[in-house]
């Protein structure tokens, strides 16, 4: 009775189970970014971007691919927007690279973006394993957090992700999970069953062991 119970098709657990993971995931991105971002990137065009606090910093993946994210004119519709960073009516920016009032660029953030990126999908792999369990879920769960992700951003940046190198960072992350993840649960599955069909010995041998005894 409890296996049935334990494998019938659960949405409330699984909704559960999406939010906690999507929840750790940003969790353990906001843990991480603030303090290397302070630490390594280039003071001047942190600060015209909102600082290391900065929510876009987690939820922008032009943050990532180092493009202007102050784009509009005042008035200018979100999706419409002109291209480029603008200050007190003047641009300060344009093209794919941003570069900050100073006029230097950073590129160094979005290399720490991704590390970030990169040392949270690990974390991922541990959330997994504890909250997902069954190797045959880890895809499913994988997915859906990339899923999720590209449409929270999509919507907060009010423009599709178009950058190669985004698109690396996440597919290589989630990529890394799902291997991790799915290779640590099936370690525990087969550990779990060798355990299991060691207590529960086969009539059978149990028979020819009493016969042979006899």
């Amino acid at each position: 009775m409890a296996l049935s119970k334990a494998t019938t098709w659960d949405p409330v657990v699984i909704i559960s189970q999406i939010v906690a993971l999507q929840s750790l995931h940003y969790l353990t991105l906001a843990l991480l970014v603030p303090p290397l971002l302070s630490t390594f990137a280039e003071p001047g065009s942190l600060r015209y971007e909102g600082g290391a606090f900065n929510v876009g910093m987690l939820m922008d993946w032009r943050e990532i691919a180092g493009r202007p994210t102050f784009r509009r004119l005042h008035g200018e519709e979100r999706w419409s927007s002109f291209t480029g960073a603008w200050s007190g009516g003047r641009k300060v920016a344009e093209g794919p690279t941003y570069m900050g009032p100073d006029g230097r660029g950073d590129n160094m953030r979005g290399w720490i973006l991704a590390a970030c990126w990169l040392l949270a999908s690990t974390a991922d792999v541990y959330y997994l394993y504890h909250l997902v369990r069954r190797p045959r879920l880890i895809l499913d769960f994988t997915l859906t957090l990339l899923f999720n992700h590209l449409v929270l951003t999509t919507y907060y940046s009010a423009v599709l992700p178009t950058s190669l190198f985004f698109w690396a960072v996440v597919l290589g992350s989630s990529l890394l999970t799902l291997l991790l993840a799915e290779q640590m649960c099936v370690k525990r599955e087969m550990t779990e069953g060798l355990v299991i069909a060691s207590n529960n010995p086969d009539p059978g041998d149990v028979e020819l062991g009493a016969l042979r005894r006899d």
